[in-house]
């Protein structure tokens, strides 16, 4: 049996009415959403905004991790590709369904997208230095850490990369 059989794909294409659906508490059409909501209404709005800004520039760059019928998470680019192909990724998995290898598997499709798109060469992305869970998610899939930087809001950061 295929690991496609065992779990499929799980990425849909996130749109502005998914965000608006989201942020209302509500779900989006033909889905449900994991117990707890998948994050805070105000950090949607934020990825709402910043998923506007990026289309401005390149599409797809949201999408719903969905596990039978059940919006569990989200990931996305988080800023405008980078000159010579480069895009940061983000995700982020529902409190109540984490630990259960959902972020792997749709980080897992993501790299699929990226090395299916001409205009994807290197995917990159941060996680706090103490998200160990992150980490594995990311080491899981062939991302390489590629530095260490301090943000203002987030801290300290492990930087990662993988090419595609």
């Amino acid at each position: 049996m295929s690991i496609e059989a065992i779990y499929p794909p799980m990425l849909i294409e996130t749109t502005d009415a998914h965000f608006a659906a989201l942020i209302a508490g509500n779900a989006p059409e033909g889905l449900t959403v994991a117990e707890g909501g998948v994050e805070a209404p105000e950090v949607l709005a934020m990825l709402r905004g910043l998923s506007a800004t990026v289309a401005e520039e390149f599409t797809p760059n949201a999408w719903m991790m969905v596990e039978d019928g059940e919006v569990v998470g989200l990931c996305s680019l988080v800023r405008i590709p980078y000159v010579g192909g480069t895009v940061m990724i983000g995700y982020g998995v529902a409190e109540s369904r984490r630990r259960r290898g959902i972020a792997r598997r749709a980080v897992a499709d993501l790299l699929d997208w990226a090395r299916a798109d001409h205009r994807v060469s290197v995917v990159t992305a941060e996680t706090s230095i103490h998200n160990a869970p992150s980490q594995r998610v990311l080491e899981a899939n062939g991302f390489a850490r590629s530095g260490e930087r301090t943000d203002e809001e987030d801290g300290e950061l492990f930087c990662w990369r993988v090419e595609v």
